[in-house]
């Protein structure tokens, strides 16, 4: 058995209970930290560096999340006020970690600091509830301008002159602090300790704060000459499952090919909310960072990446059915449904990345699984969050599939992502938070305790969604446990056990 230290984003469900679920198995053993932070809290970075160092010892490989490492987390990468010289000190524990054992193979990946275009200090400082929208709109304006677009520099300073200076003097410090770790992780790169990075993007966008730091991490990325071992793309919570998938495929010394077929001719230009480019273009950069390569034909794949995107409009999942042109018209949902079925009946794993929609599952893409009996068939399913977290999620489970094949942890996972993505994030997310939350004196936010009476009313919404939508498995789903990891209605810890043979 290998083993393989993992170092997580946060201490959310996709980043640990997602990577370990998918990953840790007899042939390979995925160890990760017993306590991590909570949220705005960031974890014991000591504690984290204490344990690398004990059990990299032996370690055959390492993921690991340089937020994590640098700052407790993701969240509090965006809330610290660490000297560059502490951040400095704790990347060199990666130099320690490699001297210490040379055979560790160590992947790493690093967020680009996000810009949310909106107001909220949920996960942002506190100034950010008030000011965020105008301070995304200074960086759009800021980057306009750089670009000498006529009339930014005027929008500029009428921006600057909204936001209070401490305000922005906190912000635009803490980014140029944490885009010198970016290009500090580079360094590693270049000298041998870090054998893969990924450079992910939370709520990218095409212009902005973000978009400008992005443009010199490539400069640097450029100039050290690693332009092969460092991918920059839209994504963050997937991560963790991403590089594991990597891990495996080189313990297992293959580069799976993987067809992926695309629900509309258009999808792979439309460029998704959140995201900074064409959906095409971020398939082939998850791919890669997967350790696997794109076959041009599914009779050469090892497995079918399935993509559900319509060629442009691409909406929450909350306002389904969305009856127009793009969902109904621009993509033709049958005959992918059809082609799917064919190879799925012919013994071709398919793994579905349901990336229709933003923030959850595709509802009729489900009423067709479960109408055909296929929901349990498929090779994985995700279609949660941003269409990166959901390719990222697909291809990993893809991955997995093609070394485990079906077992209990496979289909308790697959249920899950049903439950979770198509159950939760498309329906009961949207019913709880309107009908139920005010009565109970809560709100989006705020849902009082982690097992609380919210967690009990989504528990109650989710079986009866289980009854209705997933009839063919009903009665083989069993909901074991509901929580608010974050007292938020964002996110969920599920346990859900599937119980047929």
């Amino acid at each position: 058995m290998k083993k393989i230290v993992f170092l997580p984003l946060d201490e959310r469900p996709c980043n640990v209970k997602f990577p370990l679920t998918l990953f840790n198995s007899e042939t390979m053993q995925v160890v990760v930290p017993t306590q991590l932070g909570d949220k705005k809290t960031p974890a014991d970075v000591a504690a984290l560096e204490e344990f690398l160092r004990t059990e990299c010892t032996n370690a055959d490989g390492l993921v690991i999340s340089l937020d994590m490492l640098l700052y407790g987390g993701l969240v509090p990468s965006r809330l610290h006020q660490l000297p560059e010289n502490e951040l400095l000190c704790r990347l060199d524990i990666l130099r320690a970690l490699h001297m210490q054992n040379p055979s560790l193979r160590i992947f790493a990946f690093h967020c680009i600091m996000r810009c949310p275009t909106y107001s909220s200090a949920d996960e942002e400082p506190d100034y950010y509830g008030v000011y965020g929208a105008d301070i995304h709109a200074l960086g759009v304006a800021r980057h306009k301008a750089q670009q000498g677009e006529d009339g930014a520099c005027e929008a500029v300073r009428k921006l600057e002159a909204k936001i209070p200076p401490k305000a922005l003097e906190d912000y635009l410090t803490r980014r140029m602090g944490n885009l010198t770790m970016n290009l500090a992780g580079l360094s590693l790169v270049e000298e041998g300790v870090v054998e893969f990075l990924s450079v992910p993007q939370d709520d990218a966008a095409p212009l902005g704060f973000t978009a400008m730091d992005q443009a010199q991490v490539r400069l640097a990325v450029r100039k050290k000459k690693v332009q092969d071992k460092v991918l920059i793309y839209p994504g963050a919570d997937e991560q963790g499952m991403t590089l594991l998938a990597r891990m495996r495929n080189m313990l297992e010394g293959r580069r799976p090919a993987v067809y992926v077929e695309y629900a509309s001719v258009g999808a792979p230009l439309v460029v998704p909310q959140f995201e900074d480019r064409p959906l095409g273009e971020t398939v082939r950069c998850q791919l890669a960072a997967a350790g696997c390569r794109q076959a041009a034909a599914p009779e050469l794949a090892d497995f079918i990446l399935a993509v559900t995107a319509p060629p442009a409009g691409i909406v929450g999942a909350a306002v389904q059915p969305r009856l127009n042109l793009d969902y109904d018209v621009r993509r033709s949902l049958t005959p992918f449904f059809g082609e799917l079925c064919f190879w799925m009946d012919a013994g071709k794993p398919v793994s579905v990345c349901d990336n229709a929609y933003c923030n959850g599952g595709d509802l009729e893409l489900l009423s067709m699984l479960d109408a055909s009996g296929r929901l349990m068939r498929v090779a994985g399913y995700a279609g949660w969050n941003t269409s990166a977290n959901t390719i990222g999620t697909a291809i990993a489970e893809g991955v997995r599939y093609l070394y485990e094949g079906v077992d209990a942890r496979f289909l308790d996972f697959l249920a899950l992502r049903y439950v979770e993505d198509c159950g939760y994030d498309a329906v009961v997310r949207q019913s709880v938070t309107s009908e139920d939350l005010p009565a109970m004196g809560f709100d989006y936010f705020n849902a009082g305790e982690a097992e609380g009476e919210v967690a009990a009313c989504v528990a109650r919404r989710l079986r009866k969604f289980i009854q209705e939508e997933m009839s063919s498995v009903a009665s083989h789903i069993v909901l074991e446990c509901v929580r608010l990891p974050w007292r938020r209605m964002f996110e969920l810890d599920l346990d859900v056990r599937y119980t047929a043979p």
